[in-house]
């Protein structure tokens, strides 16, 4: 008898996108590609497409947390990310409830605060739980541009002000960063720093014009976790992320009036 490989399993816990382009949907699609079974813990439904957010209604916190147990009782993660999370209530069971179940597993978190269309995805007072509870539990976190303002209370406009970004944060919370700097302004590439406390890397990559798309930062925090449910390290992690997200991006298609992240092979 042929003897079946062994998957590795990954976990998202994040909201759910019903336009199919972020969130879970994105989370679950990148996983499938990268060779890892993965398992999902839904905290929001959303109802949004491509162009908008129309509304956002947390999980309750019982099924939230009934969610976590199917998982962990059955199928343990190799490596966890959370995306959108949403309430202070959910960061505090899912950090509670991590922190008791996950130790030594590698958790990514994207610390989701607003939609590419400008909805608030976190709630005002989130941030001092996300802060206070989730990001001293992480591995790495993958904030964006403004995320990172947010989390440093400062402007970030060029690479070398992002390298400092990423510093702070590792210094404050004690997680590596990988700071995005697609939306930097006056570049010709899209650079990302990565820094761990001892290595800093900065990954770079040309921008792509004329293609406007949804989801990528969620596809790029889960080629990550993916490769280290694979058994990756940190810094292989984040290239292997920073190629994928890139190939997903020059891969677009044309869904309806707008574009979706292409499946790299």
């Amino acid at each position: 008898m042929a003897i079946r490989r062994q998957l590795p399993i990954a976990l998202t816990i994040a909201g759910s996108d019903s336009g199919g382009g972020a969130g879970i949907q994105a989370d679950l699609k990148t996983f499938a590609v990268l060779g890892v079974h993965g398992t999902s813990v839904i905290t929001c439904l959303t109802a949004q497409n491509p162009r908008r957010v129309l509304g956002v209604e947390p999980c309750s916190p019982a099924m939230l947390k009934r969610q976590l147990e199917a998982i962990f009782s059955e199928l343990p993660p190799a490596a966890i990310k959370t995306g959108m999370l949403f309430s202070a209530q959910n960061i505090r069971l899912v950090a509670t409830y991590l922190k008791a179940a996950a130790g030594g597993v590698p958790l990514v978190v994207d610390p989701v605060m607003v939609s590419t269309s400008g909805t608030r995805l976190l709630a005002p007072d989130a941030l001092a739980e996300l802060q206070r509870r989730l990001l001293p539990l992480a591995t790495l976190i993958t904030p964006n541009l403004d995320e990172a303002g947010i989390l440093t209370r400062g402007k970030i406009t060029n690479v070398e002000m992002m390298g400092a970004a990423a510093r702070e944060i590792h210094s404050r919370y004690g997680c590596a960063v990988l700071l995005k700097g697609g939306h930097l302004r006056g570049t010709t590439e899209a650079v990302d720093v990565f820094f761990d406390g001892h290595t800093e890397l900065r990954l770079a990559a040309p921008f792509i014009r004329k293609i406007v798309t949804h989801g990528t930062g969620c596809t790029y925090s889960a080629a990550i976790c993916a490769a280290l449910a694979r058994g990756k390290s940190l810094p292989q992690a984040a290239r292997l992320g920073k190629n994928y997200i890139t190939r997903a991006i020059a891969g677009s298609r044309q869904i309806g009036g707008h574009f979706g992240l292409g499946l790299p092979d």
